[in-house]
């Protein structure tokens, strides 16, 4: 009786959808129709009470997702998990993620704050309608705090984590420099196909010499809080706060893109143009997207919104379509600051005092800890709170962290408000301007027939002299590795109605050789792109369904390229001869419903291990994944890299055909350890689930079962409908952990033909019917419509709530 009456009062934390609600805040009624997939249709009439209301149903819908949101972002994940907590809240704390944005809301312009301020008190109407709390509230003993404008704007700057640079593989390059020479490293950490490897010095030598050369500090400048033996991205990923791990970015090793493409007239069925659009993020319960339609004089748009953040960040109007892939950029640094006696670091104009900053970190179940922050003229010290940076760091320097996105002026979230406004490509352009972070490659769509591309955001300009060119922690105290500015806006890659008659944008190489820029050396591999390219090309005018087989592709490229090596393995046993026998007629589609995939892909995994584990120790499981260009770079022996097939620490030498021989073995033990012995009835579908992670429930066994969202689904890392696995993840190592969350198809000819969808539901409430309702038709490439016309939904049945003003 207790567990009904439980549950029953819990139902009475779902959203009210219909009747009438008087609130305040509000100018004049808000009209919030729900179609029959809970998608909000928000008429309004004024922008302010549009965002109002958007704001309203955010609140509605997904109150705890925002709520822990807010948290990572601020750094205050300790006070509701504990010690556990820590380490990311002193990472994030150390970035100052909410205090740049504080100081960012100072430079919008009025319109933008007073729209902020519109979605807030729309927030805040929810929260003072005092509603039942959604489970995770009462779970937890945790009470949502009003909503602040600098909520969304720190919850947007991680977006810009997410997607936005390489430092890791600037600290791996480090780590390696201590056992592998430059070289080695340049192959391991692999240049993009066709490109040469980039030059860089003796990293041995460079930081030989600091290590040679300690300077004597004292205990308190060499780390301000207590560090765990763990590092803060194991913890990150313990604690599911998201993928803002050390295995995110623009890090090519761990691809995890999106896709784009847009055709013109001549190449569609219709005579208009087509664009589709698959952001690529963590999937995540619920999902990170939420869709909405907002309605007013001078706003007409639909498309995806995120909880948190006002505004259609992806979708459509009824003039123009965008999307958005990530560029990938070079966008951060590290720097090794040289430390005097004194515990100041060395510029080129002398000794300088690091900015202290003094915050209280409040933990859940602990005492409360002070952290004290340094900051350097490059950026935050992260090697005070990070284990990984500190135990790379040379004794007597301090390792700081450069970042366009810590630019006090940075106005990406004011650009992302106007999108939804914009009626042509000179606006959609002059937008561009103020999206600073992250770099995105943006493809554009219009129903005048025209199509583009452009990559705003702000890229830092690297001297000529500076010889590591941000791929490796530079001197600190030498003027030739500072920033030179950002390469300037009417100079980032763009076009406009190519001859071609397409435009694809999968997170490839986007700049042609004679580019003068330099935006970065690790662009993700071209095999998304590749297949794009070949299907579209395949039929000479598209449909919407034709662009929906192309969203749903999943002929891994990457596959293709290694099979002729497998299939040429000698084997060893019975099984490894039944494996090699199905994969000779195998043509590389990661298909759900075969065994052939996961061979592959747990053989990959195992010969992965085998050929960098040895030379990379500590750092390999960190590092642990599939490297595409690296093994097909081995395997092909190009340029001698057959050598890594060698295991360094044993006394025969191994030669390739071993290699491949042992781990196939290896991998058919852990696949019947994992599946039975059957190989036939093995499923690549089922071992390759999409795990939509909850946070943080998901690390609980018993509430993972509640909360987490998981669906079979197809494809790899390398396919058009992609799914990344986590090779590192011992217990799930063929699960989908990064995929398309949300797919649209705009059609120009008529908008409201357009469909789309997101990877989970629409709600946020594990009790709703819409938490997993899109789960199993996102897994089999459907789509929902993407209807604005008033007239149409309300044919087709809605739920009518009126937000009206509190007189």
């Amino acid at each position: 009786m207790a567990v009904v009456g439980a549950y029953a009062y819990l139902r009475q934390s779902l959203p009210q959808v219909s009747g009438q609600l008087v609130l305040a805040g509000i100018t004049q009624p808000v009209e919030v129709l729900r179609d029959r997939n809970a998608i909000p249709h928000i008429y309004a009439r004024s922008l302010d009470d549009a965002y109002y209301g958007l704001g309203f149903v955010h609140a509605q819908d997904r109150l705890w997702q925002m709520e822990v949101s807010r948290r990572i972002a601020a750094g205050r994940v300790a006070e509701v998990l504990g010690p556990a907590g820590l380490e990311a809240d002193r990472f994030l704390r150390t970035l100052g993620i909410r205090r740049v944005a504080e100081a960012n809301l100072r430079h919008y312009e009025p319109e933008t704050r007073r729209l902020l301020d519109a979605y807030t008190a729309g927030v805040n109407a929810f929260l003072a309608t005092k509603p039942v709390l959604p489970p995770e509230f009462w779970i937890l003993r945790v009470s949502p705090e009003p909503w602040t404008p600098v909520d969304s704007v720190a919850w947007a700057k991680m977006m810009a984590w997410d997607l936005g640079g390489n430092w890791r593989n600037e600290l791996l390059r480090m780590q390696l420099a201590k056992t592998l020479p430059t070289p080695r490293i340049q192959e391991f950490l692999a240049p993009y196909p066709g490109d040469p490897p980039v030059k860089l010095p003796d990293l041995k030598a460079l930081y030989g010499v600091m290590e040679r050369a300690p300077i004597q500090i004292s205990g308190e400048n060499r780390g301000q809080s207590p560090i765990s033996p763990k590092s803060p991205w194991a913890i990150f990923r313990k604690i599911a706060v998201g993928d803002f791990d050390a295995k995110s970015g623009s890090d090519p090793d761990f691809p995890h893109g999106s896709n784009s493409w847009v055709v013109n007239g001549s190449r569609s069925a219709t005579g208009k143009p087509l664009l589709a659009n698959d952001p690529h993020l963590g999937l995540t319960a619920p999902s990170v997207w939420y869709l909405a339609h907002l309605h007013a004089p001078g706003l007409e748009a639909i498309g995806g919104t995120m909880p948190g953040i006002p505004g259609i960040l992806v979708g459509r109007t009824e003039r123009i379509a965008w999307g958005f892939t990530n560029t990938g950029p070079d966008v951060q640094d590290l720097y090794l600051e040289k430390l005097d006696a004194a515990g100041n670091y060395l510029t080129p104009d002398g000794a300088r005092p690091f900015t202290v900053v003094e915050e209280t970190i409040r933990v859940k179940g602990g005492d409360d800890e002070r952290l004290r922050i340094r900051t350097s003229r490059h950026g935050p010290v992260i090697s005070d709170v990070s284990r990984a940076a500190l135990e790379a760091t040379p004794r007597g320097y301090a390792l700081a962290f450069a970042w366009t996105a810590l630019a006090e002026d940075d106005l990406t979230l004011q650009a992302a408000l106007k999108l939804a406004r914009v009626r042509d490509w000179a606006s959609f352009v002059e937008v561009g301007r103020d999206l600073h972070a992250p770099q995105q490659n943006v493809t554009y769509a219009d129903t005048a027939g025209n199509i583009g591309f452009i990559a705003p955001g702000r890229v830092p300009v690297r001297k000529p002299q500076n010889e590591l060119k941000g791929l490796a922690p530079a001197p600190g105290w030498d003027a030739r590795y500072d920033w030179a500015g950002y390469i300037p806006f009417d100079e980032l890659p763009r076009a406009f109605n190519p001859q071609s008659g397409f435009i694809v944008s999968a997170n490839q190489k986007i700049v042609p050789p004679e580019y003068r820029h330099h935006i970065t050396s690790e662009w993700q591999p071209p095999y998304r792109a590749q297949r794009i390219t070949e299907l579209l090309l395949k039929i000479e005018r598209h449909d919407r369904e034709s662009f929906a087989r192309i969203q749903s592709d999943v002929v891994s490229l990457a596959a293709r390229e290694l099979l002729p090596a497998l299939r040429a393995t000698q084997a060893k046993s019975s099984e490894a001869r039944d494996a090699l026998q199905k994969l000779a007629a195998w043509d590389g589609t990661m298909a759900a419903d075969r065994p052939e995939p996961l061979i592959v892909t747990a053989w990959w995994r195992e010969l992965a291990r085998s050929l960098y584990a040895d030379e990379l120790g500590d750092a390999f499981r960190m590092n642990w994944g599939p490297r595409a260009v690296f093994v097909a770079n081995v395997l092909a022996d190009r340029g001698g890299q057959s050598r890594w097939c060698d295991d360094i620490r044993t006394q025969p030498l191994e030669s390739c055909d071993e290699l491949l021989a042992t781990a196939l073995e290896r991998a058919l033990a852990d696949l019947r350890s994992r599946f039975g012995k059957n190989i036939s009835k093995w499923n690549w579908g089922d071992a390759h689930a999409a795990v939509h992670r909850h946070r943080p429930f998901s690390r609980n066994a018993w509430l993972a079962r509640l909360f987490d969202v998981r669906v079979p689904s197809a494809g790899d890392t390398y396919t058009v409908n992609a799914g990344h696995t986590d090779f590192a993840d011992d217990a799930e190592p063929y699960a989908s952990r990064h995929a398309a969350s949300l797919r649209a198809i705009y059609d120009l000819s008529d908008m409201q033909a357009s469909v789309f969808i997101q990877s989970t539901g629409q709600s946020g409430n594990p009790l709703s019917p819409h938490y997993r309702a899109f789960s199993g038709p996102w897994a089999r490439g459907e789509y929902v419509p993407m209807l604005t016309e008033r007239s149409r939904l309300e044919a087709a049945g809605v739920q009518r709530l009126v937000l009206t003003p509190r007189k």
